[in-house]
């Protein structure tokens, strides 16, 4: 009789939906074991269909309720993950929010808005990766990927402290890649505008016209999905063996409009 092979393990969160649940479903479909992560109970229900997706002889996937901008429930997490599958191989970190204010509009964000964001968009990535550490090290070939935006190296975005958070969110991963190498590779995706996004749950209307904007000015014309955006962590995590550091512009070559 053939053993079951061992199956590598990966913690999403913000899994209940968009870039993460894409991501989510991704590493199931691949045969990892995966811990689906998610905040607020009308996401139970996605991240639930997604573990039940995890068929194949051993393979486990399950979902966990938690904030990372709470560092217990960071630990909890992940202490959960090892026990289910005695392992701990990859963290996607793609919990993230934002506020939709004009960048123009300075008196549109408080102090307790720039807190709010960071604490889901930086600090809990951060926390997150110190929770695991160790047992991402333990594998001896360890990854993590945080989902960042273009809105991290242009300044614009959904409002000025979301593009800030993300711009912190680079430097930590360029951070973390120093300091948990060699046995952990870190880092980051920087994707435009992609569907089923927060925009698009938010703001329906700015979303109609960002979306015609990168369409017209994109080199590629396209907007984005996340399915694509979840194909590049799939790599990074199981393949980009050579990069560690490297933040990922996934922008459609927007950036070649800077000339």
């Amino acid at each position: 009789m053939t053993d079951t092979p061992t199956r590598r393990a990966v913690l999403v969160t913000g899994a209940g939906s968009g870039i993460g649940a894409a991501t989510a479903r991704r590493f199931v479909a691949e045969g990892w074991q995966v811990a689906l992560n998610y905040l607020e109970d009308g996401q139970l229900a996605t991240a639930q269909a997604i573990a039940e997706l995890a068929r194949a002889p051993g393979q486990q996937a399950m979902a966990i309720k938690g904030s990372v901008t709470e560092d217990s429930d960071c630990v909890a997490m992940v202490a959960s993950a090892v026990a289910a599958f005695g392992r701990l191989d990859a963290l996607v970190n793609a919990a993230g929010i934002s506020k939709m204010v004009p960048q123009a509009d300075l008196h549109g964000l408080s102090a307790a808005d720039f807190q709010r964001i960071y604490a889901v968009n930086t600090i809990g990535p951060f926390q997150m990766a110190r929770a695991c550490a160790p047992h991402l090290k333990a594998t001896g070939n360890g990854a993590i990927v945080s989902i960042s935006s273009r809105a991290a190296l242009s300044g614009g975005g959904s409002s000025m402290a979301y593009a800030a958070s993300k711009g912190a969110l680079n430097t930590l991963t360029q951070s973390l890649a120093r300091v948990l190498a060699p046995e952990v590779r870190v880092n980051a995706v920087c994707p435009v505008l992609v569907e089923q996004g927060f925009v698009e749950r938010l703001a329906p209307e700015s979303f109609a016209e960002r979306r015609a904007h990168q369409i017209k000015t994109s080199p590629l014309k396209r907007i984005g999905h996340p399915d694509e955006v979840a194909e590049t962590i799939y790599w990074l995590i199981s393949s980009a063996a050579m990069m560690t550091g490297s933040i990922v512009e996934l922008d459609f070559g927007m950036h070649l409009n800077a000339v």
